[in-house]
């Protein structure tokens, strides 16, 4: 087992690939960004809305489907889109270029609390495979798709639905899970149970179904749902302490606007004080 580092430097990368060459460096802690330099002519593909920075000689293009270039024509395309659709992603991505002379820096930022994971594809067999809005930024060639679950019950009740998404090629891809992220890499025939939230990634070697957690009981008052993911190795796995829909719960049951209590409030005043301090409005 080994904990992913906060703060990670990269060493360029080269090879004969289809995907552009990038050096990057992930920055900060709590909420992370990485920052990719680009030679002219590298590109680098990000989901809209994800950008931090950029030089202004590294130009944006928003194309249809996941940006890979690796469509071919209109209905490449299109099926592309449509699999991007699937996964609950925008039909668009945006392809940063560098269209300059010398080196040039994008940075791209986490949307939540948590870590950026940098992976290179061909040291994962070409695929990795994540939850749906895990995927960060990419150089250009990563194709991002989609994985169907094998087993329809998986699917069903695996945490992360039916699909999730497939990231395939050989170059550098950025993943951003939820809180701290550990790796851990299943021997042959070595099990592991795992919520279903907190699974973040994993190999598409690794073999994924579900197992009831227990007895009714469990089931009503254990709080920790009906199904557990249940992943078989070989192949390393990705876990992350704080899924996305976890967050969003705690954060929308001590809403007040949805019926939630000031929970940490200490203001003897209550909902009083904060219309005072303009914390609240009528």
């Amino acid at each position: 087992m080994s904990h992913i580092p906060t703060t990670t430097s990269s060493r360029h990368y080269r090879s004969e690939s289809i995907n552009d060459d990038i050096d990057y460096e992930v920055k900060g802690s709590e909420m992370q960004f990485v920052e990719i330099e680009l030679d002219p002519g590298e590109s680098a593909i990000a989901e809209a809305g994800t950008m931090m920075y950029k030089a202004p000689t590294i130009t944006m293009n928003a194309v249809f489907g996941d940006g890979s270039g690796q469509e071919g024509g209109f209905m490449g395309k299109l099926l592309g889109a449509g699999k991007r659709l699937l996964t609950g992603e925008s039909l668009f991505t945006t392809v940063f270029t560098h269209e300059g002379h010398g080196k040039a820096h994008v940075a791209f930022a986490s949307p939540y609390p948590g870590n950026i994971i940098p992976m290179k594809l061909d040291d994962m067999g070409g695929q990795l495979i994540c939850q749906k809005d895990s995927f960060l930024c990419a150089a250009k060639g990563v194709s991002v798709g989609i994985h169907f679950q094998k087993k329809i019950m998986t699917g069903l009740f695996g945490g992360e639905g039916f699909i999730m998404q497939k990231l395939e090629g050989d170059g550098w891809v950025f993943v951003h899970v939820g809180g701290t992220v550990i790796e851990k890499e299943l021997k042959p025939g070595e099990i592991l149970h795992v919520d279903t939230g907190c699974l973040a990634a994993m190999t598409a070697d690794v073999d994924m179904d579900i197992e009831s957690v227990g007895g009714v009981k469990s089931m009503i008052f254990g709080g920790e749902g009906v199904f557990f993911a249940r992943l078989q190795g070989p192949g390393k796995v990705w876990l992350q302490s704080l899924p996305f829909s976890r967050l969003a719960g705690r954060v929308l049951a001590a809403a007040p606007q949805g019926g939630g209590l000031d929970k940490g409030e200490g203001s003897i005043l209550g909902g009083i004080g904060d219309i005072i301090g303009g914390d609240r409005r009528f």
